[in-house]
């Protein structure tokens, strides 16, 4: 079978190595000149099944308000004259109930631990290199409280198969030594042993390549432009160079999946949300963290990845505007050297910044659609890296005619 898979980024090229080890005809389009350089490019790093836990919280709505007008705040939303942003809002702030919290933190949980438990077998079968690093992801604390408050929600993910557990502030150092050259004082954290770190970037570049050898064809620099259908089914895709028909087309142009789909008369309710980080040369330093880390306070995660420590955080609602905001990724550095002074050469911190796709119950969308040939797997928001080997391995089963090993009932667009 011919498919077409529409984005190069971590989740379209997982399903394309998935789709070629099915035997299939995979072909692969993406604008950029190579593959994951957009939201995958310099993401956070984190395999994190820990963070399964949706943006739609109940106590995300009190702190939108606490943070309104901060230009600093972690996660800052932008009022703008644009009804998708109202009418994607009013289902987000619908889910912020606890009830759908708790169901959507059990369907993204399972989407995490396959995925996650898929990442060795790529590795194996592939060989490819992208930093990879097994140590685990700590959360870290300062308040007592809020680490009590979090180590119920990380006892329910225990519960559900997600092992962690607390540590105190000086087993937080044995695990990580970089906090002992850190003038930061702490509460404790919540260890996950069996999280994982790594570079999506090289991920993706890797696994195209090795995809590519196999027989994938990748086409950069060029530019979706319109699915093209009769009747029940899509025949083809329009670029800006030409038409290509395909027997399935796997829809993965994150926050742009939207607008393709609409012309369609398909619905998708993702909106982009655009992150920021910072990449921070840390040769011949010695105050690096080794572990990757969420920090809760400052809504930061750290990530080691070779000679690199990545920094990444902070959500930013306003639509497309791809602009960086030099004061938001600013402060990421300014927080990143404060708490670890000796973690690398910050004046040459390299700042980036790039949309997720963020479906308003956290939860992203996977599956078929009205047409018989099409197939959504977009919506990850924060979690792409992290549930990119299974959504991509749900897809490529779907496509081949085979039953997903894994619940797929609650994740498809008839949700919505």
């Amino acid at each position: 079978m011919k498919v077409l898979v529409l984005g190069a980024g971590v989740v379209g090229v997982s399903a394309a190595y998935y789709l070629q080890k099915d035997g299939h005809d995979v072909t692969v389009i993406d604008r950029q000149n190579g593959a994951g350089l957009e939201t995958s490019f310099a993401n956070g790093g984190q395999i994190s099944a820990s963070h399964a836990m949706p943006w739609a919280a109940p106590d995300v709505p009190r702190q939108l308000l606490k943070w309104l007008g901060r230009n600093d705040a972690p996660l800052l939303y932008r009022m703008r004259l644009d009804p998708q942003q109202w009418a994607w809002s009013l289902r987000f702030l619908a889910n912020c109930t606890s009830a759908k919290a708790a169901r959507n933190t059990v369907i993204n949980l399972r989407l995490c631990l396959y995925s996650r438990a898929l990442m060795p077998q790529i590795r194996e079968d592939t060989g490819i290199q992208y930093d990879h690093l097994g140590r685990g992801i700590l959360q870290i604390y300062r308040d007592p409280k809020e680490l009590e408050a979090f180590a119920k929600q990380a006892a329910v993910l225990n519960e559900l198969g997600c092992d962690n557990r607390v540590v105190t502030e000086a087993e937080v150092h044995e695990l990580e030594p970089a906090y002992d050259s850190s003038p930061d004082k702490l509460a404790g954290a919540i260890f996950t042993p069996d999280d994982e770190s790594g570079d999506a970037h090289l991920f993706s570049k890797n696994l195209a390549g090795y995809a590519a050898s196999l027989g994938t064809e990748f086409r950069y620099g060029e530019s979706v432009v319109s699915l093209n259908k009769d009747a029940s089914k899509i025949t083809s895709v329009t670029t800006d160079t030409g038409t290509i028909e395909a027997d399935a087309v796997v829809m993965s142009l994150g926050s742009y999946s939207p607008l393709f789909l609409k012309p369609l008369g398909i619905k998708l309710p993702v909106y982009p949300t655009k992150g920021y980080s910072i990449t921070v040369p840390t040769s011949g330093y010695n105050g690096t963290p080794t572990i990757s880390l969420t920090d809760e306070d400052h809504k930061l995660v750290f990530t080691r990845l070779g000679q690199r420590m990545r920094v990444a955080g902070t959500a930013e609602f306003n639509g497309y505007d791809t602009e960086m905001n030099i004061g938001r990724v600013t402060s990421i550095r300014d927080v990143a050297q404060k708490l670890f002074p000796n973690a690398g050469d910050y004046s040459k911190a390299e700042f980036w910044t790039a949309l997720r796709p963020l479906t308003p119950d956290g939860v992203p969308v996977i599956g078929g659609t009205k047409y018989d040939n099409l197939y959504l797997n977009t919506g990850h928001g924060t979690l792409g890296w992290t549930m990119c080997a299974g959504s991509g391995k749900i897809t490529a089963d779907l496509i081949s005619g085979k039953t997903p090993e894994v619940d797929i009932s609650d994740v498809g667009l008839e949700r919505f």
